[in-house]
């Protein structure tokens, strides 16, 4: 089976595919992050998130996506820019009828960790010991999008 993890956003969209080949064993498989330029206007970056998404998605078949749920920002204006990364991403795996798991911050955060105020470098910590690697993945959105993937392949047995 394989999972993908994606953190939405709109100048970074972290993304992490894992596969999970017998029982408990779950690999890490690709990672990384669609960045978008700041000074381009937000229809075109809305447009490369989506492209770059919906091509990793095609190539990777994951058998579904585990997605952060959007949760109210200090800033009303991110949480809508935010929002707008997020359907541009949810039409990507309705294009391709893949099945998407949308969980909280918090929950994988939880899953992932065992606390779910667990801290930026926290998780980046956890997911270099988890997949047995040498150095933590940066940036930080790559990070959490194998974290996701990774809770969304424990949560389906």
């Amino acid at each position: 089976m394989i999972v993908c993890g994606i953190d939405p956003g709109y100048h970074r969209v972290g993304w992490g595919f894992v596969e999970r080949v017998s029982g408990r064993t779950i690999t890490a498989k690709s990672w990384g992050c669609v960045e978008t330029n700041a000074k381009e206007d937000l229809p075109e970056r809305l447009m490369q998130i989506h492209q770059e998404i919906f091509e990793l998605l095609k190539k990777n078949k994951p058998d579904f996506v585990v997605m952060e749920k959007l949760y109210f920002a200090q800033s009303v204006t991110t949480a809508l820019k935010v929002s707008e990364a997020r359907g541009v991403l949810l039409l990507a795996t309705a294009e391709l009828k893949i099945p998407v798991l949308e969980l909280t911050n918090s929950q994988i955060k939880s899953g992932f960790t065992g606390f779910g105020g667990a801290k930026k470098f926290q998780m980046q910590e956890m997911v270099r010991l988890v997949f047995g690697m040498k150095e933590k993945i940066t940036p930080d959105d790559a990070a959490d999008g194998l974290a996701m993937a990774y809770v969304g392949a424990s949560r389906m047995r």
